[in-house]
């Protein structure tokens, strides 16, 4: 029987060359790839260091590759990454959201750009290091996304956008792995990143400030307008909209006699909103552009366990459906922080049943769900 074949994205990490280590011993034909998105002068930076797409990656990707003994290709897709994410997490700040580029690299670069070259070099599948598992549900005849074994590095959250068709197409050889088992892997096969440390910020602004990237970076002009509390009432000027995000506390300037927060943005009248803590919490939230998983289509509410944040607890809540393909999230309990821009993705259990981008919060029970 011919083996099947996989293309294996290699980002030079551990988790990815011990997932391309386990596929050759579970008898696929493996190719290694490895995305070039960006390099560093073009985002200025000049020192080596824990960046995605350093040239110090690439040759950690292929040395795994020589190692293990299969083809080690690297694909340059930096003019699509650069619209699709660098621009859009540009573009969604100055109009006053909290995007997550790591979703939007993972739903328009990694598995679809990659699947499409995949299949263009006769692949049958592609796959990744990610922590996240895939099932086939005979009952439903759909694919599903499910939560890793390790819940401590589960990645379901930034992966709740892929189609039925990616995920047809996907391996995660981790899902069912813990980290510290990975890494004793990749110790025992001598793989030269077995003790290389994660990436853990945005790749494109490794120091954090997105102000600057995209002023300096994207070009895009900063302009200052007012602090205002929930009554808009001014306090004060702010620096530039893009400063701020739904629960700031630290790096506002301003004096008060007990602790404030941001607690919303008005693009339209350039206004950061001030409030305290109990201003941070909301009912629910309106999400839009959501992809089903589990399910194919919402059509009546729904009980779900449902986050905001990656590194967030799941909260329980329903779901109901609205026009225009939009829907309503009714938390349990009120949640604190509900950022638009960010992703909502709702659970059942293990599974994931989809998720979407937050359009806005709903205040309180009596706020209209549709404006």
């Amino acid at each position: 029987m011919q083996k099947k074949k996989v293309m294996v994205a290699m980002s030079g990490g551990v988790d990815s060359s011990v997932a391309a280590a386990l596929l050759l011993d579970q008898g696929y034909e493996v190719t290694g790839a490895t995305l070039k998105l960006f390099s560093n002068d073009d985002i200025g930076i000049e020192e080596r260091g824990r960046t995605c797409c350093s040239l110090e990656d690439v040759q950690d990707a292929r040395s795994v590759a020589y190692k293990l003994g299969f083809e080690h290709y690297v694909f340059n897709f930096g003019m699509h990454f650069q619209r699709t994410v660098m621009s859009r997490f540009a573009d969604e700040y100055v109009n006053g959201r909290t995007p997550n580029p790591c979703i939007d690299c993972n739903r328009f670069v990694k598995f679809s750009k990659l699947l499409d070259r995949a299949l263009l070099l006769e692949q049958d599948y592609i796959a990744t290091g990610h922590y996240a598992r895939i099932e086939y549900n005979d009952n439903t005849k759909r694919y599903e996304l499910k939560k890793a074994a390790d819940r401590s590095k589960d990645q379901t959250y930034v992966l709740y956008a892929l189609t039925q068709e990616e995920l047809s197409r996907t391996l995660f050889p981790l899902g069912g792995m813990l980290k510290s088992e990975v890494r004793k892997i990749a110790e025992e096969r001598g793989l030269v990143n077995a003790r290389k440390p994660d990436s853990q910020d945005i790749c494109f602004v490794p120091d954090g400030n997105y102000a600057n990237f995209i002023e300096n970076v994207m070009g895009m002009e900063l302009k200052p307008g007012n602090f205002v509390d929930v009554n808009g009432n001014i306090l004060g000027r702010h620096k530039g909209i893009i400063h701020y995000t739904i629960g700031q506390r630290r790096g506002i300037g301003l004096s008060f006699d007990g602790p404030r927060y941001v607690v919303d943005k008005d693009i339209e009248t350039n206004t950061v909103v001030l409030g305290t803590e109990k201003d941070l919490y909301t009912e629910g939230l309106i999400a839009t552009d959501v992809n089903w998983i589990s399910i194919s289509a919402l059509d009546s509410p729904m009980n779900v366990t449902a986050k905001t944040r990656y590194s967030q607890t799941e909260a329980p809540a329903v779901i109901s459906p609205l026009e225009g393909g939009r829907v309503l999230l009714r938390f349990e309990v009120p949640q604190r922080a509900v950022t638009p821009g960010q992703a909502v993705v709702f659970y059942d259990g293990d599974t994931v049943v989809g998720g979407g981008t937050i359009y806005k919060s709903v205040r309180d029970k009596a706020e209209k769900e549709v404006e």
